[in-house]
């Protein structure tokens, strides 16, 4: 795994220095604590009419395969094409064998060189061959053009600003930061999206002019000019007819195969072991086809509604693997500044600690580890799945939906407790008279329109754009529709959820220790079968991940099957009254808080009272404040 940063321009005004693309890439050291490279070619000119662009590649490397060879920036045999590039090329022994076949030559033995031979041949068309996970970078002298490029899920970062005359990218914004006269102005839209998501959606980053490349996208800049096109896209409307068996065998082969696959490593590996489900059937791949016991990581908490460490303990000692693990104390909080530089924009999602902590923990023994994401979202594993099935048979029930979504509901009293039975029921019945894509949106937003609307200043309602953060999701289940709830719900966090904030998640909070994560899940062959599968193979009588019970499960003891998904959280709701009591209040409800530019101090004032007298968990949402206070605190002056 690494870092690359690097600029072109076709004004000579706008040339990157070889001092300034230094800063952009020790900015990203952590990523690649091992090595660092850098490729400039000054401005040259054939005519006075016809300038030829500058280019400027900067590389930080941590060494997984070829780890004495494969330096970075890599060209092919000519010096025309030259690539910086963020990842892992899980085929690359079998498309070396044939380019080789076709004359190229090879000089390394890593997976970098048959991305620029590759390129070679095929041009930006080149990323529909490989097999991995990535962020890339091509400089094409011959055809005078940048190609920037993501893998298909996204699981590595790239963002970019395109200037007059000038394209800059990196793979942390902290990067792009480093480039004088870069603003750091937010941006009120991406703002808007971040409280409603608790992350800033593609294209969108916090900073004005500052754009993230959406997953399996690839971009061409080209005579001052950038073009974004899509290169890999599932078949989200279509759906099999197989049988329970026949998809079995069929994702069995598929599984284990991809968990082969990212075993190629020339440095130690490990895995994330929750306790759940998917990590669990990870790890159970992984210790099959190895030939020792396989290393395996958990984090838990003193409070025992959070803490899975017993399961893992369970999983671990039916697979016998090597097993660690760390309990985070309260302690941890005291990490959130840390956090914050890391992760560069406004993130609210809390498990970015405890994940944070865990690939701390994972990477004092191994470089890289394999982790279970993608499972829920392939098969149907999150219990709002549930409710979006029921809204869907309510939706075609006539009086009973009436009665269900009637105001007379919300006047039940009910506890403060987000998780509680009745709360939960309030939030599902006022919903029910939204459209099946809207209501969904309601129900994952942690601060609803109405809440953004009471929230927001004046000042700053002015300053936001026409667009709705709901259209991000939207798009994303008219892609699936006009299929059954379940998988346009589905579905449509693997387009939105999973690229935009679990993946983001583990990218930073392992590259900021150097680990790199890899997720078998989500190999692009397993994820197009998946997606055309009937939502009745992934949930059924009520029960989630059916198709993983039926393939996997003689692989797992019967009570990780049995339990209840408890999520990778952390105590909040606790901490915010007892060890995060003092910081709220110094950074949300001091004068000097910066949030008070966009938000009304009373109406924040009132999230913090309610929570800390127990009448209502505002948990999430004063996370999702104070991590924006924090970061605005660091990156804005």
């Amino acid at each position: 795994m690494c870092g690359i940063a690097g600029a072109v321009w076709i004004d000579p005004q706008r040339a990157l220095s070889r001092e300034v693309l230094e800063r952009m890439t020790v900015e990203l050291t952590h990523r690649g604590p091992d090595e660092q490279g850098l490729h400039l070619a000054e401005f040259r000119t054939r005519s006075p009419y016809e300038p030829l662009p500058g280019v400027a590649l900067g590389f930080r490397r941590l060494s997984i395969i070829d780890v004495a060879g494969s330096h970075q920036p890599l060209c092919n045999e000519d010096e025309s094409v030259w690539l910086v590039f963020n990842g892992e090329v899980y085929n690359y022994r079998s498309l070396r064998r044939r380019l080789e076949g076709s004359g190229h030559r090879f000089r390394t033995d890593g997976d970098a060189e048959v991305i620029v031979h590759l390129y070679d041949d095929l041009g930006p068309e080149c990323f529909t061959q490989l097999d991995g996970m990535l962020s890339a970078a091509i400089w094409d002298a011959k055809n005078r053009r940048l190609v920037l490029a993501r893998d298909r899920l996204g699981k590595k970062p790239l963002v970019y600003r395109l200037e007059s005359g000038r394209l800059l990218f990196a793979s942390e914004l902290k990067s792009l930061l480093e480039v004088p006269g870069v603003p750091r102005e937010v941006d009120a839209g991406a703002l808007d999206e971040y409280l409603a998501y608790q992350y800033v959606p593609p294209p969108n980053t916090i900073f004005r002019g500052i754009k993230k490349l959406p997953p399996a996208h690839y971009a061409v800049y080209q005579d001052g000019h950038l073009t974004v096109r899509r290169y890999w896209e599932p078949k989200w409307k279509s759906e099999v007819t197989i049988s329970a068996n026949e998809a079995a065998e069929k994702l069995r082969t598929l599984f284990d195969a991809s968990v082969t696959a990212r075993l190629q490593s020339d440095v130690p590996l490990g895995a994330f072991l929750s306790g759940g489900v998917d990590s669990s059937l990870v790890a159970a791949s992984m210790q099959r086809q190895a030939g020792t016991r396989i290393k395996t990581f958990s984090i838990g908490f003193p409070q025992a509604e959070y803490d899975e460490t017993s399961y893992a303990r369970l999983v671990s000692r039916h697979l016998q693997t090597e097993h660690t693990e760390l309990q985070v104390s309260p302690d941890a909080v005291s990490t959130l500044p840390q956090l914050v530089w890391n992760f560069d924009e406004p993130f609210g999602d809390s498990s970015a600690l405890p994940t944070y902590f865990l690939a701390k923990l994972t990477r004092e023994h191994v470089t890289v580890a394999l982790s279970g994401d993608g499972g829920d979202e392939l098969f149907a594993g999150y219990s709002r799945y549930s409710a979006a099935k029921l809204g869907a048979l309510l939706d075609r029930s006539g009086p009973l939906k009436s009665l269900l979504a009637a105001k007379l509901w919300q006047w039940l009293p009910s506890s403060g407790n987000q998780r509680s039975r009745l709360r939960q029921f309030k939030r599902f019945s006022e919903s029910l008279s939204l459209s099946p894509a809207r209501r969904y949106f309601d129900w994952i937003s942690i601060f609803s329109e109405a809440r953004r609307a009471e929230l927001y200043r004046e000042e700053f309602v002015d300053e936001l754009p026409d667009s709705d953060p709901f259209q991000y999701l939207q798009q994303a289940w008219k892609n699936v529709g006009p299929r059954d709830a379940v998988s346009c719900a589905s579905l449509a966090d693997l387009q939105t959820y999973l690229p935009s904030d679990l993946l983001v998640k583990v990218d930073l909070a392992s590259m900021a220790h150097g680990l790199e994560c890899r997720q078998p899940f989500l190999d692009h062959r397993l994820v197009e079968f998946a997606v055309t599968l009937p939502a009745s193979l992934k949930l059924r009588w009520g029960q989630s991940k059916y198709l993983l019970r039926k393939a996997f499960g003689d692989r797992l003891p019967a009570e990780i099957w049995r339990r209840r998904k408890m999520g990778f959280g952390v105590p909040l709701a606790h901490w915010f009254r007892k060890e995060l009591k003092e910081l709220t209040h110094d950074a949300l409800l001091s004068e000097s808080s910066r949030t008070a530019v966009y938000f009304r101090p009373k109406v924040i004032r009132r999230l913090v009272d309610e929570h800390e007298r127990g009448t209502f968990d505002h948990s999430a949402r004063l996370w999702s404040l104070l991590f924006l206070e924090l970061w605005l605190r660091r990156w804005c002056g």
